[in-house]
């Protein structure tokens, strides 16, 4: 089954005094390209977070945001009292010495707004803690890959549509091939009359000539492989796993066959339908870009 890069998922978990929150975001890229937010705490295990993440959703341009708060009467954050009354001292007695003393300041409030006075806790992270983040991380993911999945089967339907339709194109190339190729030979017929007419007619060459352009002109082996292309194309999209990469390489080759299709038509119905059939692979590149 198909799925897009693009998703988003969350999930919450709660302890006895923590409230944890997992927001993953996913956009189509090329390769993996993470961005985490963390609280500090879970900072040691930012490398384990990132491979565990890396291995689930293997591609896109991730962005992970965790949030950690503290529930009941726990804190983060501790006063230093013997900073805050240092500064606090001292802002009264500069007070003092100046010559036109300020009306009555809020010397606690400025000194709780000084550097060092509130520092954060340093906290170990727990087991238990690290075990519901983890399982939090992976409900998230789940989500994401619900998301994924749903606009997955969504392109992929889209996808399925237009190769369809290529196919349907190239039958109908297929049935102006005769008249085209009978056109080419009608072509070469009237050169034979009138090499014979002004007697300049060299047999040999002539011959060499005629299979040459015929081989070069004829469409029998890129159809045949552009049709393989596009049953190809089909019986990927049922594979499993990540196969966006593998699905663009045969829109490749599906696209040189397109267009050797077009250099060798010389032919004014079929270079229409080769046009329609550029159209459709555009459409079908420009999706499998957000394809995982």
């Amino acid at each position: 089954m198909l799925r897009s890069m693009t998703g988003y998922g969350k999930a919450a978990a709660e302890l006895e005094h923590v409230k944890i929150t997992v927001e993953i975001k996913t956009l189509n890229s090329k390769q993996l390209d993470l961005n985490a937010r963390l609280p500090y705490i879970y900072n040691e295990k930012e490398p384990l977070i990132r491979s565990r993440l890396s291995r689930w959703l293997q591609r896109g341009k991730v962005s992970i945001n965790i949030h950690r708060e503290l529930t009941g009467e726990q804190t983060e954050h501790a006063i230093d009292h013997s900073v805050a009354l240092g500064y606090y001292n001292e802002l009264v007695q500069l007070n003092k010495q100046m010559k036109h003393q300020a009306a009555a300041p809020d010397y606690l409030q400025l000194a709780m707004r000084l550097p060092e006075v509130i520092k954060i806790k340093q906290q170990k992270l727990e087991e238990k803690e690290w075990k519901a983040l983890e399982k939090t991380m992976e409900n998230a993911v789940e989500q994401l890959e619900k998301y994924r999945r749903e606009e997955g089967t969504v392109l992929e339907e889209d996808f399925r549509q237009r190769i369809n339709t290529m196919v349907d194109l190239l039958g109908e190339v297929r049935q102006h091939e005769p008249r085209r190729m009978e056109t080419v030979k009608e072509k070469f017929n009237r050169e034979l009359a009138r090499f014979i007419e002004d007697k300049t007619l060299d047999e040999n060459r002539y011959e060499q000539e005629v299979v040459y352009y015929l081989e070069k002109l004829d469409l029998t082996e890129e159809m045949v492989r552009l049709k393989q292309h596009c049953f190809y194309f089909l019986e990927t999209l049922m594979a499993d796993g990540a196969v966006g990469k593998k699905l663009n390489f045969i829109v490749q080759e599906m696209g040189r066959e397109v267009n050797t299709i077009g250099s060798k038509a010389n032919h004014q119905q079929i270079q229409t339908l080769v046009v329609e059939m550029k159209d459709e692979l555009e459409k079908i590149k420009e999706q499998l870009a957000n394809i995982l």
